[in-house]
């Protein structure tokens, strides 16, 4: 059954990433600000990373939703920055980890304020009932379209 309680055009614009995308750009402008030279792609790799180091690049395309191109460009342009290194999976030597590098590991602190900052920014004025409620919304479109 349809809900036409809204006007879907507006609606479309902010589930599709309206909201996200001014949260991403204000974090990189954060970023920039504090003299930091990756991007919030890089990052989104490095925050996975610092929460289970060495994960096999497919695990980190399902934990980021991006696909083994994209992946694999952001593992390169970051192993540039010396920030992460490739290593044979000990398991099955097909597979390469990405794993954290010690100037990866002294960003981690930096950058979660700042992103923090940032959320702190975005959220100013939100309830945490309206956030919760928007969670609920936004997981149930997610899982509607992942049936």
């Amino acid at each position: 059954m349809p809900n036409n309680q809204f006007k879907r055009s507006e609606l479309y614009s902010v589930i599709n990433g309206m909201a996200s995308t001014a949260v991403a750009r204000r974090l990189q402008k954060h970023f920039r600000q504090a003299g930091l030279e990756i991007t919030i792609e890089q990052w989104s790799i490095l925050y996975y990373l610092w929460l289970e180091d060495c994960l096999s690049q497919q695990e980190l395309c399902n934990r980021t939703f991006r696909d083994k191109p994209s992946i694999t460009r952001l593992i390169d342009n970051l192993e540039k920055q010396k920030l992460v290194k490739r290593v044979a999976s000990k398991e099955d030597r097909r597979i390469n980890m990405v794993c954290l590098t010690e100037a990866s590991r002294r960003l981690q602190n930096l950058t979660i304020d700042l992103a923090n900052q940032t959320m702190d920014e975005a959220l100013e004025g939100v309830s945490k009932e309206e956030i919760e409620i928007a969670k609920q919304v936004l997981y149930k479109v997610y899982d509607n379209l992942n049936r």
